[in-house]
């Protein structure tokens, strides 16, 4: 059996308790920061085995802008004020965990019935943080910037629907 280190094992268990933590809350705000804490712990989780791009990626774009922008639109569309009568909670843990049972024997006899497992693959090269900067601003500095125009333009549209909104209310 191979022996996790102490880090990963931590890291693990504050993911999963992050994301259980989202399932499980009432409030929206507090689900939406459990989310946040789960995907912080997958980044770092991410940084721990080596994947450097892959790790600041999760913790700059699902951690500071995603997670952040939930909290945001939440906040904004009073998202947290709700009318609406509970689910019964009889059934509720039982049925979960029967979806997630099954939908892990399904990934689970997937990963081993793969083609993908079972043949050698070529060692690559990693690829820096620094290399793939370099290939960002070289290569593809036009999709880049139009995508940050896209998601100004999206952040404008949302205060000012969110204004107007504001306003409508008497």
């Amino acid at each position: 059996m191979i022996r996790m280190s102490a880090t990963f094992l931590i890291l693990s268990a504050i993911t999963l308790i992050g994301a259980c933590a989202a399932m499980m809350l009432r409030g929206l705000v507090h689900c939406a920061l459990a989310v946040a804490i789960a995907f912080a712990g997958l980044g770092t989780l991410y940084l721990n085995l080596g994947a450097q791009f892959l790790g600041l990626a999760q913790l700059l774009v699902y951690v500071g802008a995603i997670a952040v922008l939930i909290v945001f639109v939440i906040l904004l569309t009073r998202g947290g004020e709700s009318d609406a009568t509970p689910l019964p909670q009889v059934a509720l843990p039982l049925t979960g965990l029967a979806v997630a049972g099954c939908l892990f024997a399904v990934l689970a006899w997937a990963v081993f019935h793969s083609f993908a497992v079972h043949r050698a693959g070529t060692q690559a090269t990693p690829a820096t943080v620094r290399e793939l900067g370099a290939v960002l601003m070289d290569s593809y500095v036009l999709p880049l910037e139009v995508i940050g125009l896209m998601l100004t333009a999206a952040l404008i549209g949302a205060v000012i629907i969110a204004m107007k909104e504001k306003q409508d209310t008497p």
